[in-house]
């Protein structure tokens, strides 16, 4: 069993970075309120327990927010099999505005000609966020807390643009007990009117607004959820960072359009002959969010202190999908997909695999490789450089021997052809 600790945490007014003349890296605010952490002794061999804004997880493996955190049975279904913590399907105020529709997934497969059983590459759908009663979300929040006090629960929330209004669902949302939050600024379609979503996360004056609205209200770590939909996704990030966000999570789903039934030519998921570009994900979208990450972390190490956090997402089905984005700086790694295809019991072929991993490399933990391939990536321009600069090295090396006196018996036949122009 773990034992835990309870550790209290101040917080300070809604912060802008805090700068000095000598770093351009920014403080982490600190949040009121209790936060669980538990030590998990009964870890064997590499230890992959992981301590992100002050919340301790027995591994960095996260349940992403969507079906497979979408109720009590499902999430206490995740603790039991052991995933390092829960984001629940994103809540917000009136559920009776969301309807949701069926068929809403669309699959798209590798090697289908021939293969007996093609795999499954991307995954797109058109679902909305929670449909269920706010108040009985609430009621599972707290359930789930009282008999996991030593997990690490996290809610998902959306709203309107409407101040008060997030305020409300930030305030009924804290009383049930959860760990954090988690804003859905990128949930990519659905309700783009009512300024909700990725209508936010796309919006940098827009998303900073709200950001402000939120972190004056939560006493709790809250981690803003990136759209990849944009240019550059480090500049929503970097807003949501400096209006007083923990950490952020990237990436959501891409927008797509899944493809067209060439028999019906009607387009794919089909809902009474229509369809509406929705979120694509799974493997097919693991390089992109690879990207995606990179630029985030490389931003958030240049101009924010170590305290933030950076959640990587994406196309996550085996250990080494997620020590790519471990490695790359990423302090958790969300999964959504990959349980809706493989069950809950994946957490632990992805515990293994990573341990495989990091025996590998003789990494004792986490944070013995977090962040250590990102010093690699480079520009365009550098890379030309350094090859010219190798080339040049290597033309300047001189062939052969240098003196009579480097002669050898054993190595003589080979010393010869040395000098032998070519």
């Amino acid at each position: 069993m773990a034992t835990m600790k309870l550790t209290t945490q101040l917080k300070t007014s809604p912060i802008t970075p805090i700068w000095s003349p000598n770093s351009t890296r920014s403080a982490r605010p600190s949040r009121v309120g209790f936060r669980v952490s538990a030590s998990y002794s009964q870890q064997v061999g590499p230890d992959l327990t992981v301590k992100v804004n002050g919340l301790t997880m027995p591994n960095p493996f996260v349940i992403g927010s969507g079906p497979p955190g979408t109720n009590y049975t499902v999430m206490k279904r995740a603790f039991d099999e052991g995933w390092g913590a829960v984001i629940a399907k994103t809540v917000s105020l009136d559920a009776a505005k969301v309807i949701n529709v069926t068929p809403r997934y669309a699959k798209l497969k590798a090697g289908v000609n021939g293969s007996a059983k093609p795999q499954i590459i991307g995954w797109e759908n058109i679902e909305l966020i929670s449909d269920r009663p706010l108040e009985i979300m609430l009621k599972e929040f707290k359930q789930l807390k009282e008999e996991y006090p030593d997990r690490i629960l996290i809610a998902s929330i959306m709203e309107e643009y409407d101040k008060a209004a997030w305020e409300e669902l930030i305030d009924r949302v804290e009383q049930t007990g959860v760990d954090a939050i988690e804003i859905n600024f990128s949930c990519p379609h659905g309700m783009p009117e009512r300024k909700m979503g990725a209508a936010v996360g796309k919006d940098c004056a827009l998303l900073e607004e709200v950001c402000g609205w939120i972190n004056a209200k939560a006493t709790v770590p809250v981690w803003a959820k990136m759209t990849p939909n944009v240019t550059d996704i480090t500049e929503p990030a970097r807003v949501a960072l400096q209006s007083g966000c923990e950490g952020v999570a990237a990436i959501n789903t891409i927008m797509s359009v899944m493809g067209i039934n060439l028999k019906t030519l009607r387009p794919e998921p089909c809902v009474e002959g229509y369809s509406t570009p929705g979120g694509y994900s799974s493997k097919a979208v693991h390089p992109i969010a690879l990207a995606k990450v990179m630029s985030i972390a490389k931003m958030m190490k240049a101009e924010f202190s170590e305290e933030f956090s950076l959640s990587g997402i994406g196309g996550v089905e085996t250990g080494d999908d997620a020590a790519e984005f471990i490695l790359l700086g990423a302090n958790t790694v969300q999964v959504c997909t990959g349980v809706m295809m493989h069950g809950y019991g994946l957490v632990k072929k992805l515990c293994a695999e990573l341990k495989d991993f990091m025996r590998i490399h003789n990494f004792s933990s986490i944070e013995d490789f977090r962040g250590a391939s990102l010093p690699y990536f480079t520009t365009h321009t550098e890379l030309v450089r350094m090859q010219q600069e190798a080339i040049r090295l290597k033309k300047a090396t001189k062939k052969g021997l240098t003196s009579d006196k480097d002669w050898t018996g054993d190595g003589f036949v080979q010393e010869t052809e040395s000098m032998v122009s070519n």
